[in-house]
């Protein structure tokens, strides 16, 4: 299983993300690092984790305004190789499609869109990013991924997206927001009820997770990958677990 470290980009810094409040969302304080630079604080996340892969959640964007493209851009010339994982608030293809467009080929070409539930507008977008047809015609279907959104017991959903595994693409991202920050534990039964409906699916956790036991609980309970950022800044998390968990997915 893979561990993906999180930056939540709000005002050009990182925040601490905490059950998804957003407007309570405070800089980053990081034992891995000083201050709340993205760029600096990627690279201690990198050197921390050895990940390829970093989520990374605009959360402007998110919330209606500007996506922080020189940020991106920071952060892929500073870390050659990096993959990106951007959630942005993405309502349909086309708007990931304008914010890829903004970025030089190269910069497009390491960024894998992430079409969140809580965001997109109806069951026609969701259609849209992930028809077979799209998937195999261009990158960005090939490439999306889409994240399951849920707050507090309740699906945000418009588009219907929890109810649709037929038109899910192969990495779902399972978003538990109250449990974000919130050193709950990882939501295994939600992975486990999405894991029947859709086998042959690659789901990713979001929130909860606490320690190195939680990775393994996760990763017995066939989650393919977690995204987790408190429990690393808080040392709770060492560079080790994070090995070792790539070590069990590999052997898994």
């Amino acid at each position: 299983m893979d561990l993906i470290p999180v930056l939540d980009l709000m005002g050009g810094q990182v925040v601490r993300a905490v059950r998804g409040q957003r407007s309570a969302y405070l800089p980053m304080q990081s034992m891995l690092c000083e201050g709340s630079d993205p760029l600096a604080m990627a690279r201690a996340l990198r050197r921390h984790t050895s990940s390829g892969v970093l989520y990374v959640a605009d959360l402007d964007a998110l919330q209606g305004g500007a996506v922080q493209h020189a940020v991106l851009r920071e952060l892929l010339a500073g870390l050659p190789g990096l993959r990106i994982w951007l959630d942005a608030g993405f309502a349909d293809r086309a708007a990931a499609s304008a914010v890829l467009d903004q970025l030089d080929p190269a910069e497009a070409a390491a960024i894998d869109p992430v079409f969140a539930s809580e965001s997109l507008r109806d069951a026609q977008a969701l259609a849209a990013c992930f028809a077979p047809e799209v998937v195999t015609r261009d990158a960005i279907g090939a490439r999306a991924i889409l994240s399951l959104d849920r707050r507090d017991g309740q699906r945000l959903d418009a588009a219907g997206c929890w109810e649709r595994p037929d038109a899910w693409p192969q990495r779902v991202i399972v978003m538990t927001l109250e449990r974000v920050g919130a050193q709950a534990g990882p939501d295994l039964d939600t992975l486990a009820a999405l894991r029947l409906r859709s086998p042959h699916t690659q789901f990713i956790g979001a929130g909860g997770v606490r320690d190195a036991a939680d990775l393994r609980h996760a990763a017995a309970a066939g989650a393919q990958a977690w995204l987790v950022a408190s429990a690393l800044h808080d040392g709770r998390l060492a560079a080790s677990d994070a090995s070792a968990s790539r070590e069990r997915g590999a052997a898994g």
